[in-house]
C-alpha cells in the first residue's frame, strides 16, 4: 500500500512540475514598460510632449503590452519573443527621447 502511495505521489509530481517550470514571467520587460510610462508622464507634466505625441507614445505602449500578453498566452515566453519585445521597447524609448527633445511643446 505504501509503495502505491509513493508511486502515485511521484507520478503526480512528474505531471505538476512542468507547470511550475514554465517561464511566463517578464520582470525586466515589465520594469522597462513602467519606466517608459513614467518618462511619458513626466513629459506630459513638464509640457515637453504635446497631446498628439502623447497619444502616439501611448499607442506604442499599448501595442507592446498586447504583444507581451500574446507571448505569455501559451504559458512560455521564448527567447525570440523576449528579443522582439525588447526591440519594440528600444524603439519606443528612442521615440520618447526624440519627442521630448524636439521643438514642439504643449500649451
Amino acid at each position: 500500500m505504501k509503495i502505491n502511495k509513493v508511486l502515485l505521489t511521484a507520478a503526480l509530481a512528474t505531471l505538476i512540475a512542468p507547470a511550475f517550470a514554465q517561464n511566463t514571467a517578464t520582470p525586466k520587460i515589465d520594469a522597462r514598460q513602467e519606466r517608459q510610462e513614467m518618462r511619458i508622464e513626466q513629459g506630459v507634466n513638464s509640457g515637453q510632449l504635446t497631446a498628439k505625441e502623447t497619444a502616439n507614445l501611448d499607442k506604442r505602449e499599448a501595442k507592446i503590452e498586447s504583444d507581451k500578453m500574446k507571448a505569455e498566452a501559451d504559458g512560455k515566453v521564448t527567447r525570440k519573443e523576449r528579443v522582439h519585445l525588447n526591440r519594440e521597447l528600444d524603439h519606443t524609448s528612442n521615440k520618447i527621447y526624440r519627442k521630448k527633445h524636439n521643438a514642439r511643446t504643449a500649451g
